[in-house]
């Protein structure tokens, strides 16, 4: 049965709703006092409907609520009962969510009356939950918003079995009534517009929820818990964490699933929300209180009303009760949430529901596919060949960033035309997520996902009609409408000027009949009573399964098959017989072999500074220094294909290429260095360098750097002393590794500038003691800039003092180039350049490969030689044939691409952009670096220096979500690690610092 006014009271709702009393802090002194024995001091609190008054000291404290003065005892008593009720529920499910609780007055009542202003109200006294509610427009993240729909959950499941006569009363929050209150209130808003909108709104999901009414479970709801009654303490990221539910004033007999979609509401108007933000709500509901479908398709015209509401009711309270500042400053935020709640169709949200429910986005009955057409949309299509024309994020068409050239798309199809010689048409298919529509850099997903087919011709072909139908056009005229009879409107666009001819508006056409001609058309096909203009041709993956319930994949009409694509836009099946790539990965990888962000994108593309997931969304890169050069740069992939057809094997063999970069990468080194290794990795090359110095000294001690990562071998990780890549760093060294202090001006033992040299005191002091012990030092291993800390240089001198006390001691001293060689400091090539010195051995890698596994050892030729005493060397891989091209090949790109000097210009200006930051957010203590090798230190204090460590993790997943890869760094692991491709641009570093400034401002 649908609800009508009948159910309810006769007076319209502008007559029932009255502003809240007016109640003095005195007067809620006096009152508290005298029924209570409650003193203290007195708050009064924002309210549209009662007065709420906080009263006594912190840690002790209650709320004072003097209710409307439309408000019945019954329904004050409904309301504390039911508080009581849910907190002995979720006691006994030992839920952990506080609620308040009433106070009983001396004579054990839960409700007293009181004369104020001359009329009788009525007063209540409630426990007082602490902490702060999450209202306002901080950013609320898909856990927080999770946990919204766990709380309601919860609050259903400990209401169900409650009953009180109070429950059942006119209440206009009861989305029961929000018909009636849009109709009472409407003619408030003055508007035109907007009233116009919010009728529009209101008629369509009524009309949804009314033909569901039967199917809705009824029960007692808290009415009301959204970002406003729900409140919570900070977490160690200093994240709001809800842990209470408050103000039961809304308690009302209503639908159960209302509960769900007030919550959902009050989610819309956070920061960044959009309306597929509030699923992580409905995925939490529903796994704690299953959603029935019937439920599942009320939810979100349920959402739409309860936003209609809420708007009707901010224009009713200024136009009644102007001087209320709660509800003036709630109004903004309630037009927030109708705009975003009115942003996509009622289809498309209701059916992204039913997906997160587990029941499919297709709503039940609706064929999957289409019929099988009388005629082929294209006749001969079949017989004259077809070939896929591939726009996905893998397609190996869209090599060397040619996705974003303008007009790629026709330009691809015509060079696919060309290639496949004898074929008639070439096809992009339904429902893939097009490179061709992403683009590098964007807060949000582009619409890239195609609601229909793309056909481009070799020469133009004759469409004709696949059924029989009704013939009209679109509202611009570009686009030809089929209507066909229990299949729906199949919309095309490209037909040639013939098809205008005569008049097409209502013609009927027979199956098989020419509809016009076409060289590139795009079809597709809406479901009945779907209007084409409401459908738009791409829409973002995000939300297409949720469109795709309006279209049907009309490639039926082709009469051809279509050839599946690995990853595309395909999405595939998930479950346990289907299991997720993060999924697959967790099952066969080990698990210490861990993977960036706790639910990471599908990575399968990058170009220059950006990533691609599957799903075409782009990422700026701000950590790949392993891809120097940039991502699937072409010169590199086209010198790997040569050399492969050519030639690639081990190292022993005598070729030009292994020659050629040798000599070429000594010759980047000041003398005496002239004498290279090669091997695959930075982890090979520490290894190589430490055995090195140990034959040419014939000891074992070695002098290393605390808070400093060298590689994962027995040797490499040895002197390795970072505790954030192992906690055991320092308890588990060896005897023969002896770590110095981290020269750490910001934060180490000596600070500021003009104690820097302490270090290099102390470490010199430390070497000495060492000899004098008997243990000289057969190596000193650092980071000639010290990269895994936060990327920060050392203290001028501190190598040259340090390099001097260990070579007195017969010892050598190796700069780890790993991180911070190759240019990536702008104003160096190398990072021992820095600080003044010239090193005995230099390891070298992740930038020497751009991804390709390549690292290299550099020496002179006295010190290489003494390795002989350790037998011969030999490494498969390293410097192979393709190893040295690729090497070659990159050192060519730094200098044509002047790479370099992009890391000193735009790493240069990153930094005074990320400083210019500091003032406005006390988060970020320091800037550290140089070049596009830079640190940005959060603290929660810049006097106790306390590192924000979860701060940082939280904001880089936030980060992700806007679209930038970045990770923390240091033994904090407080320090955003900058270290992108060289090919970073101006444009592209304000991308960075201003998604930064975003989410410091907003939260994460």
């Amino acid at each position: 049965m649908t609800p009508t006014d009948a159910d309810f009271s006769r007076r319209s709702f502008a007559e029932l709703l009255t502003p809240a009393p007016e109640v003095s802090e005195a007067a809620a002194a006096e009152i508290a006092e005298r029924l209570f024995g409650v003193t203290g001091p007195v708050r009064s609190l924002g309210s549209q409907t009662d007065a709420n008054l906080v009263v006594g000291e912190e840690g002790r404290r209650f709320l004072l609520k003097v209710a409307n003065p439309s408000s019945l005892p019954a329904e004050l008593e409904a309301q504390s009962l039911a508080a009581a009720h849910v907190g002995d529920a979720l006691n006994a499910r030992r839920a952990g969510v506080a609620v308040p609780r009433t106070v009983p007055a001396a004579d054990g009542s839960l409700v007293q009356t009181v004369e104020l202003g001359g009329r009788e109200l009525h007063v209540r006294l409630l426990e007082f939950v602490e902490g702060t509610p999450l209202s306002g427009d901080r950013y609320l993240s898909p856990a927080v918003v999770g946990e919204f729909g766990g709380f309601a959950a919860l609050a259903v499941l400990s209401l169900a079995d409650f009953e009180h006569p109070g429950a059942h009363r006119d209440l206009e929050w009861d989305l029961r009534q929000a018909r009636r209150l849009v109709d009472d209130l409407l003619p408030f808003v003055d508007d035109a517009a907007l009233a116009e909108r919010l009728r529009r709104a209101t008629d369509e999901a009524w009309a949804r929820v009314s033909g569901l009414d039967d199917a809705l479970p009824r029960q007692v709801i808290h009415g009301d818990i959204t970002d406003d009654n729900v409140v919570g303490a900070t977490d160690a990221a200093g994240r709001l964490m809800p842990h209470g539910i408050i103000d039961f004033g809304d308690v009302v007999h209503s639908w159960a699933v209302a509960e769900l979609a007030v919550s959902c509401s009050g989610v819309l108007h956070h920061h960044g929300a959009a309306p597929a933000s509030v699923l992580p709500a409905v995925r939490a509901f529903h796994a704690l209180r299953p959603l029935s479908p019937a439920e599942a398709e009320a939810l979100w015209p349920l959402v739409v009303l309860r936003a209609a509401t809420l708007v009707v009711s901010a224009h009713h309270a200024a136009a009644t009760d102007p001087d209320n500042d709660y509800t003036r400053a709630n109004a903004e935020h309630e037009h927030v949430i109708f705009d975003v709640a009115t942003s996509e169709p009622l289809a498309v949200m209701t059916a992204l529901v039913r997906e997160a429910c587990g029941f499919g986005a297709a709503a039940s009955g609706a064929p999957a596919a289409l019929p099988a057409p009388t005629h082929p949309l294209v006749p001969g299509l079949a017989d004259a060949g077809l070939e896929m024309l591939d726009l996905g994020p893998l397609s190996e068409r869209l090599a060397a960033g040619r996705f974003a050239d303008e007009g790629v798309e026709a330009a691809l199809a015509a060079e696919a035309l060309r290639e496949a010689e004898g074929i008639a048409a070439v096809v992009a298919r339904f429902g893939e997520r097009r490179l061709t529509r992403s683009f590098r850099e964007s807060v949000t997903a582009h619409p890239c996902a195609a609601m229909g087919v793309e056909l481009w011709f070799a020469e133009p072909r004759a469409v004709v009609a696949p059924w029989a139908g009704t013939l009209s056009r679109s509202h611009d005229g570009e686009r030809m409408l089929l209507t066909v009879d229990g299949v729906g409107t199949a919309e095309l666009e490209g037909l040639d000027a013939a098809a205008s001819d005569g008049e097409v508006d209502g013609a009927v056409t027979a199956a098989g009949d020419v509809l016009g001609h076409a060289e590139h058309l795009r079809l597709r096909i809406l479901r009945p009573g779907i209007d084409p203009a409401m459908v738009p041709w791409f829409v973002t993956a995000e939300l297409a399964p949720g469109w795709e319930t309006l279209v049907v994949d009309p490639t039926v009409l082709l009469r051809v098959d279509l050839p599946a694509s690995a990853a595309l836009g395909d999405r595939a099946e998930t479950g346990p017989a289907h299991p997720s790539l993060l999924e697959r990965r967790e099952r066969s990888l080990a698990e210490v072999q861990e993977h960036y962000y706790a639910a990471p994108p599908e990575i399968e593309r990058g170009w220059r500074h950006h990533l691609f997931d599957t799903e075409a969304r782009p990422y700026l890169d701000m950590v790949n220094n392993v891809a120097s050069v940039g991502h699937a740069h072409p010169r590199i992939a086209s010198a790997v294909a040569r050399q492969l057809n050519l030639l690639n094997t081990n190292s022993r063999f005598n070729y030009a290429s292994i020659v050629d970069f040798s000599e070429r990468l000594a010759g980047m080194l000041p003398d005496p260095l002239d004498t290279v290794f090669f091997v695959n990795s930075g982890t090979e090359a520490v290894d190589l360098a430490l055995r090195i110095s140990w034959a040419w000294t014939g000891r074992r001690d070695v002098v290393a750097v605390r808070e400093a990562y060298h590689g994962w071998s027995d040797a490499a990780d040895a002197v390795s002393t970072s505790v954030a890549d192992n906690p055991q760093a320092l308890s588990t060294r060896p005897s023969w590794v002896h770590a110095l202090d981290a020269p750490n001006s910001y934060r180490g033992r000596y600070r500021g500038a003009g104690s820097a040299h302490l270090y290099a005191a102390d470490a010199v002091a430390e070497i000495e003691a060492l000899v004098a012990a008997g243990h000289a030092p057969a190596t000193f291993i650092a980071e000639a800039f010290y990269g895994n800390a936060g990327g920060m240089p050392l203290p001028e001198g501190y190598l040259e003092a340090v390099y001097a006390a260990v070579r007195s001691a017969g010892g050598l001293c190796i700069a780890d180039e790993v991180q911070v060689g190759y240019g990536r400091l702008g104003s160096h090539l190398w990072g021992f350049e820095q600080q003044g010195v010239v090193p005995d051995i230099v390891t070298v890698a992740k930038a020497m490969g751009n991804g390709h596994p390549l690292g290299a050892v550099i020496t002179s030729r006295a010190v290489a030689e003494a390795y002989r005493s350790q037998g011969y060397f030999f490494s498969s891989a390293g410097g192979s044939p393709v190893s040295s091209v690729v090497g070659m090949t990159v050192l060519d790109i730094i200098r044509d691409e002047g790479l370099q000097e992009n890391a000193r210009v735009v790493g240069g200006y990153l930094k005074s952009r990320l400083e210019g930051l500091m003032p406005k957010h006390p988060l970020i203590g320091a800037v550290h670096g140089l070049g596009l090798y830079l640190g940005v230190e959060l603290v929660r204090d810049r006097v106790t220096l306390e590192p924000a460590t979860e701060e940082t993790a939280a904001l880089c997943e936030r980060m992700r979500e806007l679209g930038v890869i970045v990770q923390p760094t240091s033994d904090r692991q407080c320090v955003l690690k900058i270290k992108p491709p060289l090919t970073i641009t101006r444009e592209s570093a304000d991308f960075f610092v201003d998604r930064l400034d975003e989410v410091l401002s907003t939260g994460w």
